[in-house]
């Protein structure tokens, strides 16, 4: 049985890894000097457009898990930037908002970050970054709607 292997120097999944990888380094050296993990400007952010997302949610669009986003949101509660009431109003879920303290750390999170982004494509024209989003964004589509395997 012949096996195929990736090559790595031509592999598409491989290259967008290094690159999420590159990213996420960065923006945790960008993002350190505001005591903020990835994960919790992620919440932050997503709570900032998002207000009112329950602890679920918050962990599928920053991409960790219900249990990591808990401790995300108890120690950014404890820090005084985000509120949640003391019982949930319907079912299990707690929606979060963002404080006054919340927000204002946001809008300096999010400059440090679109920073990081800027010099990520900052050697790619205009179009062209366009153009990668876009590709990006289908490729993430197709996956998603991908039938999986049972």
């Amino acid at each position: 049985m012949e096996t195929t292997q990736v090559q790595l120097d031509t592999s598409i999944g491989y290259v967008l890894k290094r690159a999420a990888a590159a990213l996420r380094a960065s923006m945790d050296v960008a993002l350190r000097p505001l005591s903020l993990s990835v994960p919790q400007y992620s919440c932050l952010e997503l709570l900032g457009q998002r207000p009112g997302l329950s602890a679920a949610e918050l962990a599928r669009g920053a991409f960790v898990t219900r249990q990591s986003m808990h401790a995300v949101l108890h120690g950014l509660e404890q820090r005084g930037l985000l509120a949640r009431p003391a019982t949930a109003r319907r079912g299990r879920a707690m929606p979060s908002e963002l404080t006054p303290a919340g927000r204002e750390l946001l809008t300096a999170a999010s400059r440090v970050v679109a920073e990081v982004e800027r010099t990520m494509v900052a050697s790619l024209p205009p179009g062209d970054q366009r153009h990668l989003w876009s590709t990006l964004a289908a490729c993430a589509d197709a996956l998603a709607s991908a039938p999986r395997p049972d």
